[in-house]
C-alpha cells in the first residue's frame, strides 16, 4: 500500500485573503509538480484534503494527474494541528493507495509517526506543494519511497 503526501502550494497571507487560497506561484508549483507525476500513472482510491481552501484547490489542480478511483473528498482530522494518530489507524485498516493534501506540522507528523513510530522524528522536509510517496510493506512498516518538491523541477 502506498500512501502520498502532499502539502498545499504556497498560499497567500491571511492579511489579504483570511481564507488563504493558493498564490499564483502556488498554483504554479502545483501545475509544475502535477505535470511531473501525470506520466507516473498514480492510480489511488480517494483523495483526501482537509477543509481549508487552499488544500482543496491543490487536491484540485492535481486530480488532472492523478486517478481517483472514488474521487476527491474532504476528510476529517487532517488540519494543522489535528491528532496524526486518527489518520495512522485509518492507514492500518486500509489496504489501497491513498493521497493525503494537507498542511505542516501535521504532515511532517504523520510521516514521522509512520516511518519511525515518533511524531517527531523530523524523517521529511515538506515545502509547499511537495510530494512524499510512503510504502507499507508489512503492516506497521513504512518506509519513504520518495520524495518530490517545486524546486526540484525545472
Amino acid at each position: 500500500m502506498k500512501v502520498y503526501l502532499v502539502r498545499h502550494g504556497d498560499a497567500v497571507s491571511s492579511g489579504v485573503d483570511p481564507q488563504r487560497p493558493l498564490s499564483e506561484q502556488g498554483r504554479a508549483d502545483v501545475r509544475k509538480v502535477a505535470s511531473f507525476i501525470k506520466p507516473l500513472g498514480i492510480s489511488v482510491e480517494h483523495i483526501w484534503h482537509s477543509g481549508k481552501l487552499r488544500a482543496a484547490q491543490t487536491t484540485e489542480i492535481l486530480a488532472d494527474s492523478v486517478k481517483a478511483e472514488k474521487g476527491c473528498s474532504e476528510h476529517e482530522a487532517l488540519g494543522p494541528n489535528d491528532d496524526v494518530t486518527v489518520i495512522a489507524d485509518e492507514l492500518d485498516a486500509y489496504n489501497t493507495d491513498i493521497m493525503i493534501v494537507g498542511h505542516l506540522p501535521y504532515l511532517a507528523y504523520l510521516a514521522s509517526l509512520l516511518t519511525a513510530g515518533s511524531e517527531t522524528a523530523d524523517v521529511a522536509a515538506f515545502d509547499a506543494g511537495s510530494i512524499a510517496c510512503l510504502n507499507r510493506g508489512d503492516p506497521g512498516r513504512w518506509r519513504i519511497e520518495w520524495m518530490i518538491a517545486p524546486k526540484n523541477l525545472t
